[in-house]
């Protein structure tokens, strides 16, 4: 009975799979009938690999364009602000969930800070800070004058080209510091899972807080953010795409010099 009712489900579950694409694929279908009857586009495909290898003629080979200098660009946006922020959010997280007053304070009000202030509105005022201010106090604008061939060459596969040092870095602390007040929330919500027994267990055998919390209660709540923050990483990989008003060089900002210059925006924007 239970084999029958099984399999039942399965037959159930691939008729929804199929109803579901099937859908998709009217719709799409309708999207494009729509666009090739009302709007009438000619679509242009062919001059679409220019823009992301080009070829160098002094160096005799293929090199990235636009397009491809772009996407670097947001990967290192991503990589290097995610790490950031996990950093950033666990510590704040961490706080929140203490027991004294004062962190709790601290960590409460750079979430609800960062939380409340529209994203184009807090990018725009910390990058304007963070560019005026904390930039000049790392010394980053001289490091291209400075460094040795090899740091330069190192630092350029990490962070991109030297005369944009200062921007990047500028749009990783920013989206950082953004993406942190999220990860601050899933952490406290990890950490506060965890049964209070749990606690009281490991302060029973004479552990100290900070043990507690590294061995018996961060592995077991590792396990439930884990889910979360690959949610939040996919969300900072689109939320990336803001650092573009505040004209860093990445996929978004470049793919619109490419829109505006050929006049093919939709092509542009697909491929994006």
């Amino acid at each position: 009975m239970s084999i029958r009712k099984s399999s039942n489900r399965t037959l159930l579950t691939i008729a929804i799979d199929v109803v579901v694409i099937a859908v998709v694929f009217v719709f799409v279908g309708y999207v494009y009938y729509k666009i090739e009857t009302v709007l009438v586009y000619k679509w242009h495909w062919d001059f679409i690999p220019e823009y992301i290898l080009r070829w160098d003629e002094d160096e005799q080979r293929y090199a990235p364009n636009l397009l491809l200098k772009g996407l670097f660009t947001t990967c290192r946006l991503v990589i290097w602000s995610m790490l950031l922020a996990a950093i950033i959010g666990v510590v704040m997280g961490v706080m929140r969930t203490s027991t004294r007053l004062f962190p709790r304070m601290i960590s409460r009000l750079y979430v609800e800070f960062v939380r409340n202030m529209p994203p184009v509105v807090f990018i725009f005022i910390f990058y304007f800070f963070i560019s005026s201010q904390l930039v000049p106090i790392l010394g980053i604008d001289e490091i291209s004058v400075r460094a040795s061939p090899t740091t330069l060459a190192i630092l350029e596969v990490i962070l991109g080209p030297p005369e944009l040092f200062s921007n990047v870095i500028s749009g990783i602390f920013c989206l950082a510091i953004f993406e942190a007040a999220y990860i601050t929330e899933i952490v406290r919500a990890g950490i506060q899972s965890i049964d209070r027994g749990q606690i009281e267990a490991g302060q029973s055998i004479g552990l100290s807080r900070f043990h507690v919390l590294r061995w018996v209660i961060l592995p077991q709540a590792v396990q439930r953010m884990v889910p979360p923050l690959a949610g939040q990483f996919i969300t900072l990989i689109k939320d990336s795409s803001i650092v573009a008003l505040i004209s860093i060089q990445e996929l978004t900002f470049l793919a619109q010099e490419v829109a505006v210059s050929t006049q093919h925006v939709f092509e542009i924007y697909a491929v994006e």
